[in-house]
């Protein structure tokens, strides 16, 4: 069935200097002769990658704009697309869109721009999910990975592993019809081989994968303490405005109080707890029971301790329940006489700031930063992000294994083969080089209307 020609608002509703309208299809450049007229080009006579000043006549009002036609294959669909750049508000830019449709186009589905653009072969599906990630980037990191996707970082290793599989299938099926040539053993210990160098490629790009998720999600920073220790001031330091109430009564945080920052283009979800004691109050021990379950989902949990007491026994109760943690002692108040002693605990990271005169917070934050990001990774070309990829990369390492043990265990080639093909489709649900409709149909549905 021929597609037809597509057309939505490719920009955020609202009041603006500029919208844009987008039409994708064979019929793009015919139906924009039909409501937009050029100045200086009465016949419509106009060249690819012009921008060209003209009245669109909508049906209850013309408006003065720009276009320019994108001719295919040299555009984002591979398809002849057209883009008016109007007034930006919303009266204008759906009385555009209404005279496309009026006039031959149908509304585009949510991502069915960049759809178009997967199966016309102008993107892969893990570039397509690039788009994705720089459009909902929430940092720079997020933005700078979102990119190296579109860029094509991942897909071209995917590739090269899935043509290094091709070559070995193919050599296992001439093995098989040539049987009176004697080469089964060969080619059992070179496929050995080359799946262990597949593995060991797979293994380095996941390993990516645990910064690459704290970019994409955030990394979650847990604040836990004792009551007055300086938790909520610590919060707003760390943020660097006044978040959370701050009090000299026991209990003034009662429920978890969450915030973000970024630092060093890096997405952090820092969290404020009830401080944890005997409570009497019922709201106030749900709070510090939910501080309790949260210990188990931080990233990393600052201990906050009053530097100007010695260790009560709610610090020590507190102390155990994290010793196995990702933790850093903050032992706050500094700017008062230093009474606490660690001595007898053997944490890693201790760090002293005053959370009333900020001082060591920006220490503070390059420490939290440290424990969770790979500089090396982060700064590389390959990191993933996406859940997607993670388990499509597992479930090609598990058919790597069933491929080696079947090999150890005498299982013939052309068993062997038929895994070496599911690892095959197992990587191309990542570039979408297997055809899986379902995977394509589910990414693209995340998509925004004119993406």
């Amino acid at each position: 069935m021929e597609e037809k020609t597509i057309s939505a608002i490719s920009t955020p509703m609202g009041v603006g200097g500029i919208s844009v309208i987008r039409l994708s299809g064979k019929e793009a450049k015919n139906i924009a002769s039909k409501v937009f007229t050029p100045l200086k080009n009465k016949d419509f006579n106009i060249e690819p990658r012009k921008m060209y000043l003209g009245d669109f006549k909508a049906k209850n009002f013309n408006e003065k704009c720009m276009m320019v036609w994108f001719k295919k294959p040299n555009s984002y669909t591979g398809e002849d697309v057209i883009e008016f750049q109007c007034h930006g508000g919303t009266v204008i830019a759906n009385g555009i869109l209404d005279a496309l449709i009026d006039n031959g186009a149908v509304l585009a589905g949510p991502g069915e721009f960049t759809k178009r653009a997967f199966i016309n072969g102008k993107l892969t599906l893990d570039e397509a999910e690039g788009v994705m990630d720089m459009i909902n980037a929430e940092s720079e990191s997020e933005v700078r990975a979102g990119y190296n996707l579109l860029q094509g970082s991942l897909s071209k290793e995917i590739n090269e592993i899935q043509n290094i599989l091709t070559k070995m299938i193919a050599k296992i099926e001439v093995t098989l019809d040539y049987p009176e040539n004697d080469y089964e053993e060969q080619t059992a210990n070179e496929t050995v081989e080359g799946i262990n160098e597949i593995k060991t490629k797979l293994n380095n790009i996941l390993k990516t994968a645990s910064t690459g998720q704290i970019i994409k999600n955030g990394s979650k920073v847990l604040i836990l303490g004792k009551p007055n220790v300086g938790k909520s001031s610590l919060l707003n330091a760390i943020l660097n405005f006044e978040r959370a109430i701050v009090t000299s009564i026991k209990g003034t945080t009662r429920d978890i109080l969450e915030e973000t920052y970024t630092f060093k283009g890096v997405k952090f979800i820092l969290t404020d707890t009830a401080g944890l004691h005997e409570a009497n109050d019922v709201v106030e021990k749900i709070g510090i029971e939910k501080a309790k379950q949260a210990i188990n989902y931080a990233d990393v949990i600052l201990l906050v301790l009053d530097a100007s007491e010695p260790l009560t026994k709610e610090d020590e109760q507190i102390l155990s329940l994290v010793n196995n943690k990702n933790t850093i002692i903050v032992k706050n108040k500094t700017d008062l006489k230093n009474n606490v002693d660690l001595s007898k605990y053997n944490f890693k990271h201790i760090i002293e700031v005053s959370a009333l005169n900020k001082n060591g917070i920006e220490n503070l934050k390059q420490q939290i930063y440290d424990l969770v990001i790979d500089e090396n990774i982060i700064n590389s070309n390959l990191m993933i992000t996406n859940m997607r990829h993670i388990e499509a990369i597992k479930k090609a390492l598990k058919y790597a294994d069933d491929c080696i043990n079947g090999i150890n265990l005498g299982i013939t080639l052309d068993v062997v083969s038929i895994d070496l093909k599911n690892l095959w489709l197992a990587l191309g649900e990542i570039t979408g080089n297997n055809n899986n409709e379902e995977i394509i149909d589910e990414i693209f549905s995340g998509f925004c209307v004119g993406k």
